[in-house]
């Protein structure tokens, strides 16, 4: 086990560049089996779960070259349909090979796919799309056999925009004769710029970004080079590792427009907010105020990956504040860490109303899942004395040297290896 050992009560302050978003790295990995061409891929966060997928990518018998933030794929020998089972255990993500590999090979066995345990996620929405365009779907023994021999274009309405379902949609039907629409998907700016890889693909895809999406299949995709858009979860948790300290920082290559729900809750905390092109730049207040209310949404409401974050910025405000998470039902794992370390947060169900407190004390805590886990690590950079979070594997799966970046805006933080 890794943990992360941080020496609080010192102010951030720089300037600090984003690399390529998780949320849009791992479909995007998943889509470059969608043709047989050689795919060049710049920009990609050096994280756990893009080496993990990487490996799915190997097992199916593709060829992977990664090199730091460039990777190259090649899926002219790609022999395999199933899943590896134990890395998909592993990977929530591993779910996004579904739609792909029925594209290439008609057929496809997976196992249900794993990731932090912040609630039930039930892949029925994939499986319904992908009906709808005529795949036969047997489950058994917590393995998905599906036949695509049958799949055509057709209409797939999602009960509930959930941006896994709209993302393996739209890579099933890229290469399908016929014309598909995606009613009520998910419009999440990384789905837009899925619809871009495919596009650089070849592909001709319409309306992501908004609640109806077009796939005009096209008979065969080439290979191309892209970036993925920059990440704007490791952007906001970054600005608000500057304003739980006090501190004053700017955020380069940030995703401007995909940040202001994030971005309007930090002034409404009392926080110097300025958006420039493709920057955003932030100076906190000595002690930050609390917000009344904040709701995660689908996009483009509050994202429920800063969830976790805001619930540490809020535990140190003054005054009193709600979250209430309507996208996840079990995503306050963390907050009976941060009551060890001197906050008050009563939780109900998807609801945790914060008291907010002038300061907190150093604790050894745990990471529970992936945000959870960043939250207490911000936790500690505002806390008094010595933090120790356990877990920092979990924290790996979605933020690149996370010790490293916070060391550069002057924090006191190392990484060290325990038993366990």
């Amino acid at each position: 086990m890794e943990s992360f050992v941080i020496e609080g009560g010192r102010r951030l302050s720089g300037s600090i560049r984003v690399d390529g978003a998780k949320n849009a790295a791992l479909p995007i990995l998943a889509a470059c089996v969608l043709t047989e061409e050689p795919v060049m891929l710049t920009g990609m966060p050096d994280i756990t779960d893009v080496r993990r997928m990487a490996e799915i990518l190997r097992m199916l018998g593709c060829q992977v070259l990664h090199e730091g933030h460039c990777m190259r794929i090649s899926g002219m020998e790609m022999c395999s349909h199933e899943m590896p089972d134990q890395l998909s255990k592993q990977i929530r993500s591993s779910i996004f090979m579904l739609g792909p590999i029925l594209s290439r090979f008609r057929q496809a066995t997976v196992t249900y796919p794993g990731g932090c345990e912040i609630g039930l996620r039930p892949i029925d929405l994939h499986l319904s799309g992908l009906r709808a365009l005529g795949v036969s779907v047997q489950e058994e023994g917590g393995v998905i056999h599906c036949d695509g021999s049958a799949m055509h274009a057709g209409e797939v309405h999602l009960d509930y925009p959930s941006v896994g379902a709209t993302e393996n949609v739209m890579m099933a039907a890229a290469c399908l004769e016929g014309t598909t629409t995606i009613r009520n998907a998910a419009r999440e700016p990384e789905i837009v710029d899925l619809m871009s890889f495919i596009n650089r693909m070849g592909g001709r895809v319409r309306g992501a970004g908004c609640a109806t999406i077009t796939v005009e299949g096209v008979g065969r995709l080439h290979g191309c080079e892209y970036a993925p858009m920059p990440d704007r979860i490791a952007a906001g948790t970054l600005l608000a590792a500057a304003a739980i300290t006090g501190g004053e920082i700017e955020v380069t290559n940030a995703p401007v427009g995909d940040m202001y729900a994030v971005n309007a809750k930090l002034r409404e905390m009392g926080c110097e907010v300025h958006e420039l092109r493709d920057a955003i730049c932030l100076k906190a207040p000595q002690r930050l105020m609390a917000f009344p209310l904040l709701q995660t949404q689908p996009h483009p409401g509050f994202p429920t990956d800063m969830q976790a974050q805001m619930l540490a910025l809020l535990s140190v405000s003054e005054g009193t504040g709600v979250i209430v998470e309507n996208v996840f039902e079990n995503r306050f794992t963390h907050a009976g860490d941060l009551n060890r370390m001197g906050a008050r947060i009563l939780c109900s169900g998807r609801t945790a109303v914060v008291r907010g407190v002038e300061g907190l004390s150093g604790a050894q805590v745990t990471a529970r899942d992936l945000r959870g886990g960043a939250a207490l690590v911000l936790a500690g950079l505002r806390a008094q004395g010595e933090t120790r979070v356990d877990g920092a594997e979990l924290i790996d799966r979605g933020y690149e040297r996370f010790e490293v970046q916070l060391r550069r805006l002057g924090a006191k933080i190392d990484r060290i290896h325990t038993l366990t």
